[in-house]
Formats: structure tokens, C-alpha cells, sequence
């Protein structure tokens, strides 16, 4: 299984994503998917992500491999988007798949979680009053992904 893996400026379709991903499949059981969205948490304008070309998309190919080693897949897509992001706008999209689903739900929610914690990605929130700050990594997200050993 080669995962499908893109860092992007544009949004994406999930269900073209989901399509491509199963087409002409038939050892697809189930997709899992995650589709984070950006929050217009205390008056955030936008989102923006920030990451190294090449590197990122190395670590992100890197962890689907581990996850295909971790549960029986027959495909992954991940697709990250960069760049200046608005409350309402897709982030991120996971797809896992697999012959059953609770191999599929699993990898899943195991890559969002690496996702959130471990890729290198950096964000920066802007509001609407001019001020901007970085995004610290969260305990809960963090404690989350080492239960995943």
C-alpha cells in the first residue's frame, strides 16, 4: 500500500477524495475519514499554517506507512492544507481504508492524532482585532497520541 499524501494550498473534496481511493477496488471493506475543520473560536479571522516542502510530506508518508504496518489497509490518503485558512474551511482529510472497519476507524483516528501532535506543521492564529499568536501543542492531544505507544 503506497499512501496518498498532499500538502496543499487548496481545499480538496472529500468526495472525490473518497472515490479515488476506492475506485475499481474491490478488497475495500470501509473508509474512515476525518475531515478537521478551522474553528471561529474568540473572534479567529484565520488560520495560518506554515511547513518545510519535502520534509513535511516525508513525515506525513512516514507515519501512514507505520499505520499500514500497524493495521491491514489498502489505502490511505492525507491531505493537509497550508496557508492562510478561514473559520469554516477545511484543514485536514484522513481516509483509511481497509477490509474492515475497525482497522480502517483505528488507522484513522491514530494518524489525526500523529497528525495534530507530530507533523511538522506550525500554526499561527489571526484575529479580527489585528493581534496574532502561535499555536502551542495541547496535554489532551499530546496524551492522546503516546497512548498509541
Amino acid at each position: 500500500m503506497t499512501p496518498t499524501v498532499r500538502v496543499q494550498e487548496a481545499g480538496f473534496d472529500l468526495a472525490a477524495e473518497t472515490a479515488a481511493l476506492s475506485a475499481g477496488r474491490t478488497d475495500v471493506g470501509g473508509i474512515a475519514s476525518f475531515v478537521g475543520l478551522c474553528r471561529a473560536d474568540d473572534g479567529l479571522e484565520a488560520l495560518v499554517l506554515e511547513h518545510y516542502p519535502g520534509m513535511t510530506e516525508r513525515a506525513i508518508a512516514g507515519i501512514a506507512a507505520q499505520a499500514a504496518s500497524r493495521w491491514p489497509l489498502t489505502g490511505c490518503t492525507v491531505v493537509h492544507r497550508i496557508g492562510r485558512i478561514q473559520p469554516g474551511e477545511a484543514i485536514v482529510l484522513v481516509l483509511a481504508a481497509s477490509r474492515h472497519r475497525m482497522a480502517a476507524l483505528e488507522a484513522c483516528a491514530f494518524l489525526i492524532d500523529w497528525l495534530k501532535t507530530g507533523a511538522p506543521f506550525w500554526k499561527r492564529e489571526e484575529f479580527a482585532d489585528g493581534a496574532g499568536r502561535w499555536v502551542e501543542a495541547r496535554a489532551e492531544d499530546e496524551a492522546r497520541a503516546k497512548g498509541w505507544g
